[in-house]
């Protein structure tokens, strides 16, 4: 009859006879309440490190990832630059080809030149010899 009177004016005992404002089932499920969020808490924060260490992890490849995309870039550049040489060779080449070419010609007209006078020379040679 006085726990009814205590309990009426808000007043309860717990399992250890000491007077408490709330009731005991609410002060339990109060108190498993604050259990649960201190393991919500721990379960966030290491949630938080985790994610940070992905974070982490992720910026690395992300940078290693960027330097090879430059050294990529870099050797495509490279590579461009030696076919324009290469062409740039090429043509010089054919140029001179072109240029041998030519000189070719020119002295295969004088050799033939030569050989027509050599034997326009050879005529008149034989022809000076039988005359006399």
């Amino acid at each position: 009859m006085a726990d009814e009177a205590l309990a009426k004016a808000g007043l309860h005992f717990d399992e250890l006879n000491k007077v408490r404002v709330l009731e005991p089932e609410i002060a339990g499920q109060t108190t498993e309440l604050k259990e649960e969020c201190k393991d919500f808490v721990e379960k966030i924060a290491e949630f938080q490190k985790i994610s940070g260490s992905f974070i982490d992890v992720v910026d690395k490849v992300a940078q290693e990832v960027e330097r090879e995309k430059m050294k990529a870039i870099g050797s495509r550049n490279l590579l461009k630059s030696i076919a324009k040489q290469r062409e740039a060779q090429q043509q010089q080449l054919q140029a001179l080809i072109a240029e041998k070419k030519t000189q070719l010609e020119r002295y295969r007209m004088q050799y033939n030149s030569l050989l027509k006078e050599e034997a326009e020379q050879n005529e008149f040679i034989e022809q000076f010899i039988l005359q006399k």
